[in-house]
């Protein structure tokens, strides 16, 4: 486990701190603890405000607690100044907000993640253990998405005409995966492949061409 993972009450903790300092613009005070969470003794709060500190979610100071920096940045990327990319000029720096997942994705909430458990898309970038985001949209003639299809499901780069449809992974040690026009109906389509996360960062996925008409074009819809 990550030494800086918290337990679900720590979590819960940290959360309530935070929802505290945003209406109230002050730390919660020991009877908000208590209220919130029903502990009957202050060691309770202080045990849980220690584990905070120790994995580096709070520090303490003569003024008493605050969040660390990082704990507020996760709403968010701060832009913090502006920076010349033509003539040298003179820094400026301003609170300018933040940068979200909103901005980086704006169909959020069509978003979402799964673990990918094999290399056959490796050539992409892809490998095992990464992160792969889907948006719940059609896939383009040539892109890559997540399909179902026989009770299995599988991560390719998807072709499709009227020979039937192909799931092609990009790297060689894999083989393609034919299947018949007859039961393209049977195969469901999980979702467009929108970027993929591991501890290198974030990774969109390039623009992709609009999908390519099909004599099928009903089957590369999402479906739920």
């Amino acid at each position: 486990m990550n030494v800086r993972e918290l337990t679900a009450k720590q979590q819960a903790v940290l959360d309530f701190i935070r929802r505290h300092l945003e209406e109230y613009d002050s730390w919660p005070k020991y009877r908000h603890y208590a209220d919130e969470f029903g502990f009957r003794s202050p060691n309770s709060v202080f045990q849980n405000l220690k584990a905070l500190e120790q994995k580096g979610y709070i520090v303490r100071d003569g003024a008493g607690y605050r969040l660390c920096r990082e704990i507020k940045r996760t709403s968010g990327i701060p832009v913090v100044g502006e920076i010349t990319a033509g003539c040298l000029q003179e820094a400026v720096e301003a609170e300018l907000g933040s940068i979200t997942l909103d901005m980086l994705f704006p169909k959020l909430d069509r978003i979402y993640a799964l673990r990918v458990n094999g290399n056959s898309m490796r050539g992409t970038g892809i490998n095992s253990g990464d992160y792969v985001l889907l948006m719940d949209d059609d896939i383009p003639n040539g892109g890559i998405g997540a399909v179902l299809y026989n009770g299995e499901t599988s991560l390719k780069r998807i072709f499709w005409d009227v020979r039937g449809l192909r799931l092609e992974p990009t790297n060689k040690e894999y083989e393609e995966i034919i299947i018949e026009p007859e039961v393209f109906e049977e195969v469901r389509v999980l979702g467009r492949y929108v970027g993929h996360l591991n501890r290198s960062g974030l990774f969109k996925a390039p623009s992709t061409l609009p999908p390519v008409a099909s004599s099928n074009p009903g089957w590369y819809t999402s479906r739920n």
